[in-house]
C-alpha cells in the first residue's frame, strides 16, 4: 500500500481538516497523535508526505506552537527520525529527559513518547519506520548534524518518492520502501554503501540538488559534489550514467537555463556579458556558442524575440 498526503490549511477550522486527511491517508499505523487545546485552536500547518507499506514520511512545517497531550504518542515498535530544517522541536519518552532539536539538527528516537512540541514557524521532516530495520533499542535517542550526505541523499529520495507514490505499483513500493530503509539505516550509521545499486537515483537527486543551490558557484564540479555526498566521483558519476546524461552536462544545462530566464527578466539591466560570468562560462564568446547550440539562437536573437511575449504576461 502507498498513498500520499499535500495540504496547506488554516483558520478556524484548519486542524479538523488537516485530521481528516491524515486520517484518509495515513490510517490508524500513523494515527495523529491528540493535540493540546491550544494548539488546535490556533492550528496552520503544511504537509506533505507519503505512506508505503509500513513506513511514513512527512514534511511539516507549522505556524504556530504545537505540542501534544499525550499520555503516550507513537508506537513501541516505531523508530521516529525528525530532521529539523527551522525553529526547534522538543521530543520528551515517558519518564526521561526532554530532548530539544535545534535548526540543523536531527534526533533518532524510539518506542512511545510523553510527549512532542514545536516553536512557531518551524520547519521539520519525520521518518517513521519499523525499529527493526536500522535495529534501534527503545528508549534510545541519537542526534547529529541534519547536513551529512547520507541525510541528503535520503531526503532527495523521500522527495522523488512523495511525487510518485500514487503511481507506484507493488514492485515500485518494495523498491523504494528498501531505498528508504537502507539510506535511514546510513544516516543512523554516518555511513553509505556506496556501490548499492538502488542507491543511484537518490544519489543523482541529491548531487541535482546541490548543484542547483550552488550553480553560480565557480568551484561547482562533479568532484566538490562527490566530496559534499561522501562518495567517490567514479560511484556519483556512475549514479548519473543510468539517466543518459553526465553530471557535468546536468550543470551546464542548468547554468543556462537560468541564464536564458536572466536575458527575459522584467527591466534587465545585465549586459550578455555579464550574465555569462554569473553563470560561470568563461567568456561571452562561450556563452554564445553554448547558448546557440543548445537554443538554436543567439543570447541576443532570443532576448529581442522573447522579451515581447514576456512583457504581455
Amino acid at each position: 500500500m502507498s498513498c500520499t498526503i499535500s495540504v496547506s490549511l488554516s483558520g478556524a477550522h484548519a486542524f479538523s481538516d488537516f485530521a481528516r486527511e491524515w486520517q484518509n491517508r495515513m490510517g490508524e499505523t500513523f494515527a495523529l497523535a491528540p493535540y493540546s487545546r491550544a494548539t488546535v485552536a490556533g492550528f496552520g500547518a503544511r504537509s506533505r508526505g507519503f505512506r508505503l507499506r509500513d513506513m511514513m514520511f512527512n514534511r511539516f512545517a507549522n505556524t504556530a506552537a504545537l505540542r501534544t497531550k499525550g499520555p503516550r504518542v507513537g508506537a513501541d515498535d516505531h523508530v521516529r527520525l525528525w530532521i529539523v530544517h527551522r525553529g526547534a522541536w522538543h521530543v520528551k519518552e515517558p519518564g526521561g529527559t526532554e530532548h530539544t532539536v535545534p535548526a540543523g539538527r536531527f534526533l533518532l528516537q524510539a518506542g512511545r513518547l510523553s510527549h512532542f512540541a514545536a516553536t512557531p514557524h518551524s520547519s521539520v521532516q519525520v521518518l517513521v519506520l519499523p525499529a527493526a530495520e536500522i535495529r534501534h533499542q527503545r528508549g534510545t535517542t541519537g542526534s547529529g548534524p541534519a547536513d551529512t550526505a547520507e541525510l541528503r541523499l535520503l531526503t532527495a529520495h523521500a522527495t522523488m518518492v512523495s511525487r510518485m507514490a500514487d503511481d507506484l505499483g507493488p514492485a515500485g513500493i518494495d523498491a523504494a520502501r528498501s531505498t528508504l530503509a537502507e539510506l535511514a539505516r546510513a544516516a543512523v550509521r554516518t555511513g553509505l554503501d556506496d556501490v548499492e545499486p538502488s542507491l543511484a537515483p537518490a544519489l543523482a537527486q541529491a548531487a541535482r540538488d546541490l548543484a542547483d543551490r550552488r550553480l553560480t558557484d565557480p568551484a561547482l564540479s562533479p568532484t566538490a559534489l562527490a566530496r559534499e555526498l561522501n562518495v567517490s566521483v567514479r560511484t556519483l558519476q556512475r549514479a548519473f550514467a543510468t539517466e543518459g546524461q553526465p553530471l557535468s552536462a546536468y550543470i551546464r544545462t542548468r547554468r543556462l537555463a537560468e541564464a536564458r530566464r536572466a536575458l527575459i527578466a522584467p527591466h534587465r539591466r545585465t549586459t550578455i556579458a555579464e550574465i555569462a560570468v554569473r553563470w560561470q562560462f568563461a567568456d561571452s564568446s562561450h556563452f554564445v556558442r553554448a547558448f546557440r547550440s543548445r537554443y538554436g539562437q543567439t543570447p541576443t536573437d532570443y532576448a529581442a524575440t522573447a522579451a515581447p511575449e514576456t512583457d504581455s504576461r
